[in-house]
């Protein structure tokens, strides 16, 4: 097997409600045990080839183990992928690395008490890790305490400046208390760490926690305007586009507006709400794009 490295680094853009590997039938109402999502991963026809290549928990090395774990759950078999990091911690492994892992992949399985439990002892081992506060404020995220996520957001970023991760993770929890303006303050400084970010922000899964209709409007609307700010045309456009197309009175909404003000009788934005009306009324479609799921990416394996 190729090595895979899976970041241990929290967005809300992390699949952990929603595309894990446990498969549940809607009408399910009892959670699974460990022990049947196992038995229901092993039915992947996938199974057999990646398991006969998985090294022997009593003399493979730790990196070993751990980079079996990452494979494991690259390809969605996360019970098997949590023993083989608690095989790893066993031989003398990383601690808080492997910490940080469990707990994500706790998540993956929907156990929030579980990985807070994890990413508190990250925190516990190492006060200044920043994965571990940063992992801690998603949790806080996803339950709705936007002020402790807040909190331990700034905590993450305070150790590592340079994480754009963090920053528009922080810009988020802002998003969701009506904060639009400290948001996009944050936003715009995980662009200029990660110019890209808006191109690799589905690289580990759709969202966990989706905006109501309106704050995805709201959001599309904040994110042409920072893109505006930044003279990108093409991006302030497809986000326009989206906003209009969510129901978002843009032009209403860009009369006084310092960055998007100047737009608002450009040919191209009167076309867009006028599409966008049409297939509000209509039904006519519109060739647009997805909005990516705030906030923005996840770091692969350094200061994204």
């Amino acid at each position: 097997m190729s090595p895979i490295v899976r970041s241990s680094v929290l967005t809300i853009a992390i699949a952990v409600f929603f595309a894990s590997s446990v498969q549940v039938r809607a009408e399910q109402t009892k959670p699974l045990t460990r022990d049947e999502i196992r038995a229901l991963d092993h039915q992947s026809p996938t199974w057999d080839s990646v398991r006969a290549h998985l090294p022997n928990p009593t003399t493979a090395t730790a990196a070993q183990l751990e980079t079996a774990a990452d494979i494991l759950r690259a390809r969605r078999f996360i019970v098997d992928a949590m023993d083989y990091y608690g095989f790893a911690l066993q031989r003398g492994g990383n601690q808080v690395e492997l910490l940080n892992k469990l707990g994500v992949s706790e998540l993956e399985l929907r156990d929030i008490a579980a990985a807070k439990s994890y990413f508190q002892r990250v925190v516990k081992l190492q006060k200044k890790n920043p994965e571990g506060w940063n992992n801690l404020g998603a949790i806080e995220y996803l339950t709705g305490r936007y002020d402790s996520a807040i909190g331990n957001y700034k905590k993450a970023i305070k150790y590592d400046k340079e994480s754009a991760t963090y920053h528009s993770n922080l810009g988020t929890a802002y998003f969701e208390k009506k904060d639009y303006e400290t948001a996009r303050k944050q936003y715009e400084i995980a662009l200029k760490i990660d110019p890209e970010m808006m191109d690799h922000h589905s690289s580990i899964g759709v969202t966990a926690r989706m905006l109501s209709p309106e704050d995805h409007a709201r959001f599309c609307f904040e994110m042409a305007r920072l893109y505006a700010q930044r003279g990108d045309e093409a991006t302030m456009l497809h986000f326009l586009t989206m906003a209009s197309e969510a129901g978002f009175d843009v032009l209403d909404h860009m009369t006084y507006d310092g960055a998007l003000g100047k737009y608002r009788k450009d040919p191209r934005v009167l076309l867009l709400v006028k599409n966008s009306q049409e297939m509000r009324t209509k039904g006519i479609p519109i060739a647009a794009g997805e909005a990516p799921p705030p906030p923005l990416p996840p770091e692969a394996n350094g200061k994204h």
